[in-house]
């Protein structure tokens, strides 16, 4: 057998062979009754708020069975987790900063500066360039700007 079949029937429970000749997925996966499910859920829970589980995806919870209720646990807080805060990288880089050091009041603008930057500046010019296409001029109803031989600024 190849290291294609065996991946393949891992994943699918059985061989192509099996598989094409009719045993089907069903009868090769055991059935799941409703009482494990809810027994899962159960242990879940209790885990969960017991915080007797180790973190989503970490060594140890990949070391867990598949069928271990600490998983389910673990992966119930992760997404209790992303539901209340997100990304947790978004999260600390927030907390980051926001606990920054803040610069010295010295260190700011001043009033003068702020009031200076404040201020309306003038409006450019517009200036028609050689091989460029017409300007529309804003506010001009429809009248463009275009590039005369002896044309200064308009």
């Amino acid at each position: 057998m190849s290291a294609n079949e065996e991946t393949r029937q891992g994943l699918t429970g059985g061989s192509p062979k099996s598989l094409a000749v009719g045993g089907g997925l069903d009868a090769t996966v055991a059935q799941i009754e409703p009482g494990d499910i809810a027994a899962l859920w159960a242990d879940a829970k209790s885990l969960y708020l017991a915080e007797d589980f180790p973190r989503y995806a970490s060594h140890a919870w990949r070391a867990l069975h598949p069928d271990d209720p600490r998983r389910l646990a673990a992966a119930l807080a992760a997404a209790e987790m992303w539901r209340k805060y997100g990304d947790e990288e978004a999260l600390l880089q927030w907390f980051r900063d926001a606990t920054a050091p803040r610069p010295p009041l010295w260190q700011l603008p001043s009033r003068a500066e702020l009031e200076e930057a404040r201020k309306p500046r003038p409006a450019h010019v517009l200036k028609a360039t050689p091989g460029w296409p017409p300007i529309r001029i804003p506010g001009g109803k429809g009248r463009y700007l275009t590039y005369q031989e002896h044309q200064e600024a308009a």
